[in-house]
């Protein structure tokens, strides 16, 4: 814990030797994802509804699922641009550290300009759980805050197997990114208004819907499935479960890795 508080550190040292560029790139963030909340506030003024939920609870899917996302490209940016790594042959230098190596490529470039989306999607929960008039507990926080981690697991898992596939092609990751960045706009929306095999794809294949929606469902008072309050609390334990699985194929990309030379 005292190297990943360290490492963490450094970045945020380093991010910070140049204030305006930081202050004007976490800036840009803001927007960017403001935009995407002032699109969904339109449509959600155009058409009232999303099947069966409104306005506001979309909304509240839309913060936790900025979040999530948020915060995994801020503490698991070195997983998001592993290819040039790879390429200019930095990664044989990560092999020679006297560190655990997944915990190395993990914190080896954390981006804390992220934290203008983080600061949006806070906004949109604010908001929305105040108009909808939700009651906060002890409890429901920490599902909440269970099922954001559970996400961030989840999406870690999906660039670590972009990752992963970057030992056997460094120039064909786009078919993952359809499940990373294609997952986070899919499921910044509530999943059940999609066609069955969407749903199916990103609740038992990559399960964001598993460990954020099912929760969150239920948090706003429209749960998506019939669960039991054990199995409730055990949908977030699908991203931690998913991520382990996802260093198998790590693991077996470091085994064919061959090095550089340099």
């Amino acid at each position: 814990m005292r190297y990943i508080f360290h490492a963490v550190r450094m970045n945020l040292r380093a991010a910070a030797q140049y204030r305006a560029s930081f202050l004007m790139q976490s800036v840009a963030q803001l927007v960017m994802t403001g935009c995407d909340l002032i699109a969904l506030l339109v449509l959600i003024d155009r058409f009232r509804h999303m099947g069966r939920w409104e306005g506001t609870e979309v909304m509240f899917f839309f913060g936790a699922m900025q979040i999530a996302f948020a915060l995994t490209e801020c503490f698991g940016r070195g997983l998001t641009t592993f290819s040039s790594v790879i390429r200019k042959g930095n990664f044989d230098t990560l092999l020679l550290r006297p560190r655990p190596l997944l915990l190395q490529l993990s914190l080896n470039a954390c981006d804390p300009r992220r934290v203008g989306t983080v600061a949006v999607g806070a906004a949109a929960l604010i908001v929305s759980s105040l108009r909808l008039g939700l009651v906060w507990t002890p409890g429901r926080l920490l599902l909440l805050a269970l099922s954001i981690a559970g996400t961030v697991c989840t999406m870690a898992a999906l660039f670590l197997l972009e990752a992963a596939f970057c030992f056997f092609s460094v120039q064909s990751v786009e078919l993952i990114n359809m499940l990373t960045y294609g997952g986070r706009q899919v499921c910044q929306y509530p999943a059940d208004i999609y066609p069955a095999p969407l749903q199916l794809l990103f609740t038992w294949v990559a399960p964001i819907v598993l460990c954020l929606h099912y929760p969150v469902s239920w948090l706003v008072g429209k749960p998506m499935a019939d669960f039991s309050p054990f199995l409730l609390w055990l949908c977030p334990v699908a991203g931690p479960a998913f991520f382990a699985l996802m260093t198998l194929a790590w693991r077996a990309g470091v085994r064919r890795y061959r090095g550089t030379g340099s």
